[in-house]
């Protein structure tokens, strides 16, 4: 598979019996439908995301994306719970694009999250 926003290959990594692909350029990572979910409750899976959040961060600025998987059309999503992350969701086999640093954001609220919510800019 080839990263949707570098265009780097992935390569597959496992944990807790769940295979999820990683960018070995940017280090986002692709996680196919609900496992983000499902990996978001199990202590220690932030130890996936190995990316820079700067980095992922400068990522949100790159659009019209396809999937990696099925070549799809991408949506971008905001997570309701925290609205200053924005990830991407294929159109047609509904895995997850998280860029480097947003895993380890989705899996924990902090009250910093709050106050960064509170001046997350508008989506485009």
């Amino acid at each position: 598979m080839i990263c949707p926003k570098c265009e780097s290959e992935f390569e597959s990594i496992m944990f807790a019996e769940v295979t999820v692909q990683r960018c070995l350029g940017c280090k986002g990572i692709w996680f196919d439908s609900g496992t983000h979910e499902y990996l978001k409750g199990i202590e220690g899976s932030e130890a996936l995301d190995t990316g820079d959040a700067e980095t992922g961060a400068s990522n949100n600025e790159k659009g019209n994306y396809r999937c990696p998987k099925c070549s799809a059309g991408m949506i971008r999503l905001v997570d309701p719970g925290q609205p200053h992350i924005w990830y991407e969701s294929c159109s047609e086999c509904f895995g997850v694009y998280l860029d480097a640093g947003e895993f380890r954001d989705f899996k924990e609220k902090k009250v910093v999250d709050f106050l960064r919510d509170l001046f997350a800019p508008e989506r485009p």
